[in-house]
């Protein structure tokens, strides 16, 4: 909980980004405050992309670095610490939607009341009617979750399938047929 501190105090000044992590690195707090400063956006940005919620994409934010001043110790410098951080923001994101998953079938499972209901997980809001026009980023809340997040791995991160395939544990000719199925949703989806 030591990150939470760093994240809500102020600084005044920046410094050098690749100074700033190994000063961190080393606990020094400011440090690590002006990395987080630096990078918040693109993580946030991540996070809301991948779970469609912003509210849970704030809470992941600040999981992805409260875990960043955690294993900071163990960036080796191999590749730029945004490329660290974004690898680390998407094992985060993936870590709580299997927490979340099991947490969730454990719950129905003990919920009578949860028969019949037809839910989507990782859908925000109710349906829309007819005639609404969509955006991107709307028609993209409304993917399934397994297509949603090889989408935006893929065509807005730009990861390959194979990248995907290792980060997700499935095949990349799994990734392949989600990212088919997305394109193919959204431009139903973009064509209403």
């Amino acid at each position: 909980m030591a990150a939470v501190a760093v994240i809500e105090a102020s600084s005044a000044h920046t410094g050098n980004g690749d100074s700033d992590v190994a000063r961190a690195a080393a606990g020094d707090r400011s440090a690590f405050e002006r990395l987080y400063r630096g990078h918040v956006n693109r993580v946030f940005s991540l996070c809301a992309r991948m779970v469609a919620d912003r509210d849970r994409a704030e809470e992941l934010t600040q999981d992805v670095f409260v875990r960043a001043w955690e294993k900071l110790h163990l960036f080796r410098g191999e590749s730029s610490f945004a490329t660290w951080l974004h690898r680390l923001t998407v094992n985060v994101v993936l870590n709580a939607r299997k927490t979340d998953g099991r947490q969730r079938s454990r719950f129905e499972e003990n919920d009578e009341d949860a028969g019949g209901m037809d839910a989507r997980p990782g859908v925000v809001g109710s349906p829309l009617a007819p005639g609404d026009l969509l955006d991107l980023e709307e028609a993209i809340t409304t993917l399934p979750p397994g297509a949603r997040r090889v989408f935006i791995l893929h065509d807005v991160e730009g990861f390959k399938h194979e990248e995907i395939a290792e980060m997700l544990g499935v095949t990349s000719g799994a990734t392949k047929a989600q990212l088919h199925r997305a394109r193919l949703l959204l431009r139903e989806a973009l064509n209403r």
